[in-house]
């Protein structure tokens, strides 16, 4: 059965370019990328990760998904922050806090190899996680 990954974005030029990147390393997903202001609270529960990635802290199209994660648990599902800004990634943690989502690794700021970075937080600290078998 093939795995499927959540990205979720704020739609900033920034974080839809690593989205995209994101996408690309993650050919054996069924990848939903989605804008938060179109994000529907079905795609999360069925999603085996999840990405979030906002360009600035509190940005309004969140504020659904930012609810919704603060009443549902998803006790040690992977999922990875990514943004180029260091106040947005304080922000994402805190917008996963409640949920109990697992954070694996340290958020991507948008400089290093993001196929590394994929590949551990689709592995949640498990070793490899991003091949399909």
């Amino acid at each position: 059965m093939e795995k499927t990954a959540l990205i979720v974005t704020d739609g900033a030029e920034s974080t839809q370019k690593i989205a995209e990147e994101l996408k690309a390393v993650l050919a054996n997903y069924q990848v939903i990328l989605v804008s938060a202001g179109d994000f529907k609270g079905t795609q999360l529960l069925p999603a085996d990760l999840c990405f979030f990635g906002a360009e600035e802290p509190e940005p309004p199209s969140f504020s659904y998904l930012y609810k919704m994660l603060m009443h549902i648990n998803l006790a040690n599902r992977p999922c990875g922050i990514f943004s180029t800004s260091e106040k947005a990634v304080e922000y994402l943690r805190g917008m996963v806090h409640d949920s109990e989502l697992a954070l694996y690794p340290d958020p991507f700021l948008g400089e290093g190899n993001i196929k590394t970075w994929t590949e551990q937080v689709a592995a949640g600290g498990f070793g490899s996680g991003i091949s399909n078998n």
